[in-house]
């Protein structure tokens, strides 16, 4: 459907729909049909419509009427009839927002659903002050396209151009980006580009939307195979609206590795490309940020360098590293991380697996990071994450079984680190609520099998399958929002209080936002488990600081000296002050 202005006049609309699979398309609109036209798949029609009139195609001879696969707005569910909506450019205040670069920032991954009690993009206006209070700089916001059910964590998405109104719908989300820019906020927004959900997916009925192969989620979404060309267009230009019509300011790209594409430009390169085109138009930062498990540099080389230009990735290896070493958990994918050389490694180099073997998948995984060509801060970094705590048997958070004091060590490791930071929701004041996976398919066979399949996974590896949650039991969704009466609480209070110096500090002293590795020097102790993270200041010779961390339970001395301005737990310093003794499980940070 064609843009308009947003009024409730029965302005002429183009309503058009790449459809090649079908011999005949007519648009259904307020339950009247109108043929509509063919070329080169694609069919179109011009009609009156007002702003919430309810439309959809039908194909050929079946007299279902499918929602548009770029439909603005689902307001009655995603089988259901689309709605003409139109992004009211007259609401926004944000006129002097000129956007933020990732570079130097900070990133706070949270639910909608479930950060606050109501649950929706008006409720969460209502916490960002706290965020501004932490001190971070972009809100990353889990998917928020069209799903069927009430709550979900938004990867089984089905009509990728909508917002679900559960939360607020598409106005509710223009409120909140608005919100967010007014506070100085950045917002980042989730999106899935390599599955569809298991249920109200009608892409396939209209054309060849998905390739024949599948990967852990679902079939494979087409960009390589015959008539990927409009698959591609239809991916792009999803992206382009959240960053144009809904003033985005980065996306997050789920799980590319699982975009199987073998033409000469990737996919990703083709998204930079419009990306960075777009942002040359609207005059402020446009950030995509990738989740990758490949270790491959390539995504966030630039183009001149034979990369896919890409703002940033995921570094999974910092969090193995960093999770491995301070709790002491080997299961899995864990088995290679958790002693100081492979923490230290990770921190001065950005991967650990970067042409190594890896003994969780049977093979050498990874390439190196060149630190004289990219910045660290193309790599995001965190303590923890929705897949870190969510895809746990139980959902459990770090507080739930590490210290106060190992939370405060893990914090300053990721948030001092050269890398780009993002912490998870509630990490900040130790969060007593746990992150489940949560669904709520309507159809009971569905809701039944995701159910089984969650029980039958995890108890393949030892655990009672009469612990693990049921997704499809609303009290799993309820049992993961946010509890906000503990944040001014006893042990919730006092690591809130770190987080905000740790942050106050990263941006206070230049050296923590420097970006590059090669200003980095790591030392560590393998048998009394500390470490010691070296950071220099550029152009003043002689001049930098030291994080020092204490990962052993037992106090240890480490033969660093220098003044402190940050700390978890109370340090002293020899006469000579060449040394310093921390507690157990603590951290210093030295000038």
């Amino acid at each position: 459907m064609s843009p308009s202005p947003s009024s409730d006049t029965a302005a002429t609309r183009t309503f058009s729909v790449w459809a090649p699979t079908p011999d005949r398309v007519r648009l259904h609109l307020d339950g009247e049909l109108h043929d509509m036209h063919e070329t080169d798949g694609w069919w179109s029609v011009d009609v009156p419509a007002a702003d919430g009139a309810r439309y959809g195609f039908v194909l050929g001879d079946d007299d279902a009427v499918i929602p548009d696969p770029r439909s603005p707005r689902q307001p009655d569910g995603v089988h259901e009839p689309s709605a003409v909506f139109d992004v009211d450019r007259t609401a926004w205040t944000d006129d002097g927002w000129t956007g933020r670069r990732l570079a130097g920032g900070v990133l706070y991954e949270l639910h909608i659903g479930t950060f606050t009690p109501e649950g929706t993009f008006d409720a969460a206006i209502g916490k960002l002050d706290h965020l501004v209070d932490l001190g971070v700089t972009f809100v990353e916001v889990m998917p928020v396209n069209g799903f069927n059910g009430t709550h979900n964590w938004g990867y089984d998405g089905v009509l990728w151009y909508t917002v679900h109104e559960g939360y607020g719908g598409p106005a509710g989300l223009q409120r909140f980006v608005d919100a967010c820019h007014a506070r100085g906020l950045a917002v980042a927004l989730d999106v899935v580009y390599n599955h569809l959900g298991p249920s109200g997916n009608y892409l396939e009925k209209f054309g060849p939307y998905l390739a024949e192969g599948a990967n852990s989620w679902g079939q494979t979404v087409n960009v390589a195979e015959s008539g990927s060309d409009v698959v591609r267009r239809y991916i792009v230009d999803n992206a382009l609206r959240w960053f144009d019509e809904f003033h985005i300011d980065a996306l997050r790209l789920d799980a590319v590795h699982a975009l199987a594409d073998t033409t000469a430009v990737h996919i990703l390169e083709q998204l930079a490309v419009e990306t960075e085109s777009l942002s040359a138009h609207v005059g402020r930062p446009l950030s995509l940020i990738a989740e990758s498990d490949l270790n491959d540099p390539t995504l966030i080389t630039p183009r001149a360098g034979g990369g896919y230009g890409l703002t940033a990735q995921w570094d999974d290896d910092v969090h193995h590293a960093v999770h491995a070493a301070v709790s002491g958990e080997r299961q899995g994918y864990f088995g290679d991380f958790g002693s100081m050389s492979c923490l230290a490694t990770t921190l001065g180099h950005g991967f650990f697996h970067a042409g190594t073997y890896s003994s969780f998948r049977g093979r050498i995984h990874g390439r190196p990071v060149d630190p004289r060509v990219l910045p660290a801060s193309s790599l995001v970094a965190y303590t923890t994450t929705h897949d870190q705590v969510g895809n746990r048997a139980v959902g459990d958070r770090p507080g739930h079984y590490l210290t106060t004091g190992q939370q405060a060590v893990k914090a300053a490791l990721i948030l001092l680190s050269p890398f780009t930071p993002m912490l998870f929701m509630g990490e900040e004041f130790d969060a007593s609520s746990p992150f489940q996976f949560f669904t709520s398919h309507p159809e009971p066979e569905l809701g039944k099998a995701t159910a089984e399949g969650r029980k039958a996974e995890f108890a393949s590896h030892g655990w009672d399958s009469d612990d693990i949650p049921d997704p499809q039991d609303p009290a799993t969704f309820e049992r993961s929002k946010l509890n906000w009466s503990e944040v001014t609480e006893g042990k919730h209070a006092a690591l809130l209080a770190i987080y905000r110096g740790l942050l106050a500090l990263r941006a206070e002293r230049p050296e923590f936002t420097d970006p590059w590795l090669t200003n980095v020097r790591v030392d560590h102790d393998e048998d009394e488990r500390w470490i010691v993270v070296h950071r220099k200041r550029v152009g003043t010779p002689g001049r930098g600081t030291a994080l020092v961390c204490n990962l052993s339970d037992a106090p240890v001395t480490v033969p660093v000296g220098g003044t402190p301005v940050l700390w978890s737990s109370e340090t002293t310093s020899d006469r000579t002050g060449s040394s310093t003794t921390l507690p157990g499980h603590s951290f210093v940070v030295l000038t």
